[in-house]
């Protein structure tokens, strides 16, 4: 019977967002197929549990999961255009559709809520998410980061499958692809430079600002949401009040605090009681890999972050900084041409930001394959760093950086694991952790 469902193959189907659509493929009546590098490589990461246990079949990523019946293959930005899986669907005939169109394929009539911007936006979806569900509204949320809270033995947490006609999504300016959406309900967390100059970015909030139909919370065009915004912040949490109702969230750093009353501004808007939206952040756990304490070995703790650009580090790193004496901060960056376009920018960042007592290890470039410039790498951004005088030293690998830091954290400490794409880094985390406990 499942052969008479349309099929749809996902390329790239243990990225976030990719393995998001995959799921929402399954629950709204798809026969999905999905390749993977990682999986052709024999790495056995979680996800593809998780994946198969819904009914979504992993296969090599070598053209035979395309075939005559299948309807389309749906791509991210990252895949290239020699991808076996792309000449497959050319010689076949087969369209290849970017995710986000087919996910806004899929959203269709429904009502919308979108959140964008360039940092931020994966905490507010998931705090609007789980706002939501907490209240009964039973939303379809899509996010690109796993919450805490949904994350089980039999679920990935990054997408919940509801049926009330509610969607929350978050929407990505990075390839231009959030202005395939228009929802009724929006919001912007910041806009600075990041995958454009700072003009383009601008112009391309402009452009998604006027798809929304109904209403937007934008931190950027109404600086004075975050006017005399004064949270408490601590190892255990944050709070700050709002109409005269105190927030307790167990979560780190000032940019969450300013999340959640960012959140809680659009579910007002939605029609929910500030107090029901503060119960409902009082559990909420936050998102995997976004300031997420993985643990804690005799005394040092352990937090892992996808912080990738400028904003994202320096505002990870000052939360951290702020709870914690001493820093030992690991980045890896996400991509050659990332590293280059950023690189003046990182070295003013990280000479800020490296405090005499703290630490910084750069590893080196994470390469997921194809082709890239590859002629500025970590070991040039730590040698400018330490001929500024910044205590940052070069780490070829994981098991390099794992004795280095074994030797050199102690009791009250943070490790601060930051870096985007490569999924060593969380498994590095936890490996740490049972180092360090000896």
């Amino acid at each position: 019977m499942s052969n008479m469902l349309p099929h749809v193959h996902v390329v790239g189907v243990a990225g976030t967002g990719m393995n998001a659509l995959a799921q929402v493929l399954i629950f709204t009546g798809y026969r999905v197929t999905g390749s993977d590098r990682d999986s052709d490589n024999g790495r056995d990461l979680h996800v593809f549990g998780h994946l198969e246990a819904l009914g979504i079949e992993i296969v090599a990523q070598d053209g035979k999961g395309v075939t005559h019946d299948t309807e389309a293959v749906v791509v991210s930005t990252a895949i290239e255009s020699d991808n076996p899986d792309i000449v497959a669907a050319g010689r076949l005939g087969v369209p290849v559709v970017h995710r986000a169109k087919m996910l806004a394929d899929l959203v269709g009539n429904n009502c919308c809520v979108a959140i964008a911007g360039t940092s931020g936006k994966t905490t507010v979806a998931g705090m609007i998410g789980w706002i939501l569900e907490q209240g009964g509204s039973d939303p379809m949320v899509v996010n690109g980061g796993v919450l805490r809270n949904w994350a089980s033995s039999g679920a990935v947490g990054n997408v919940r499958c509801g049926r009330s006609g509610l969607w929350v999504i978050e929407a990505d300016e990075s390839d231009r692809s959030f202005l395939n959406f228009h929802p009724e309900h929006a919001v912007i967390t910041n806009i600075s430079r990041d995958h454009f100059e700072l003009d383009e970015t601008m112009a391309l909030f402009d452009e998604f600002k006027a798809n929304v139909s109904v209403s937007i919370v934008s931190v950027p065009d109404d600086p004075m949401i975050l006017d005399g915004f004064d949270p408490s912040l601590g190892k255990d949490g944050i709070s700050f009040s709002r109409n005269d109702i105190e927030f307790r969230l167990p979560l780190l750093g000032r940019h969450n605090a300013e999340n959640a009353l960012v959140a809680t501004l659009l579910c007002e808007q939605l029609g929910y009681g500030t107090g029901e939206i503060r119960d409902a952040l009082s559990r909420f756990e936050g998102i995997q890999r976004r300031l997420e304490q993985v643990g804690v070995a005799r005394g040092v703790t352990v937090i892992d972050d996808y912080a990738h650009n400028p904003a994202k580090i320096r505002a990870s790193w000052e939360s951290v900084g702020h709870a914690f004496e001493r820093v030992h901060a690991i980045w890896r960056p996400h991509g050659y041409g990332p590293l280059r376009a950023m690189l003046d920018e990182l070295v003013e960042l990280f000479n800020s930001l490296c405090r005499s007592d703290d630490r910084l290890y750069c590893m080196p470039v994470y390469y997921a394959g194809g082709t890239a410039d590859r002629s500025i790498d970590s070991d040039h951004l730590v040698e400018r760093l330490q001929a500024d005088g910044t205590p940052c030293e070069f780490a070829e690998d994981y098991g390099a950086l794992e004795r280095r830091l074994v030797e050199t954290v102690r009791e009250g400490d943070a490790v601060l694991v930051m870096g985007a794409r490569d999924p060593e880094l969380p498994l590095f985390c936890r490996q740490l952790l049972e180092a360090v406990m000896g």
